[in-house]
């Protein structure tokens, strides 16, 4: 007969964690991508509505134009952007926690038209929405 452990406390159901990728707005959308999410401030050049599939678009997480002109994509300025950037979003707590709620337990897809992926916005969105809440 199998004794309970009596150090054991007791059991907290485990949450699920959001399985959160990246994809560009031209490459073609699956079923897997889940919730798409549009997080770039312009609507991408060339594509209809229909085409990009998106479920939301919340503009105001995208990073200002001041500050996406300045960045400029240069991979030197990355880390001052990032730090930036995370400065933008801090000032949207709320924004972020409903967009978190909205893919709690999902997957879901950060759907951007740069190129370069790893040295973007999205990337940094990512870092944020992946983080640990209280």
């Amino acid at each position: 007969m199998k004794r309970p452990n009596r150090n054991a406390g007791p059991s907290r159901p485990k949450r699920r964690v959001s399985s959160i990728a990246i994809k560009r707005a031209y490459d073609r959308p699956s079923p897997k991508d889940g919730v798409r999410i549009l997080i770039d401030r312009l609507w991408p050049r060339g594509l209809s509505k229909a085409k990009l599939k998106i479920d939301t678009w919340p503009r105001e997480l995208t990073p200002s134009t001041d500050l996406r002109k300045w960045y400029g994509h240069e991979p030197a300025r990355f880390a001052e952007f990032r730090r930036r950037y995370r400065a933008e979003l801090a000032e949207h707590a709320k924004e972020i926690d409903a967009l978190r709620a909205m893919v709690r337990g999902r997957a879901a897809t950060l759907i951007t038209a740069t190129r370069e992926v790893d040295l973007s916005h999205a990337a940094v969105m990512r870092e944020i929405m992946q983080r640990k809440t209280k």
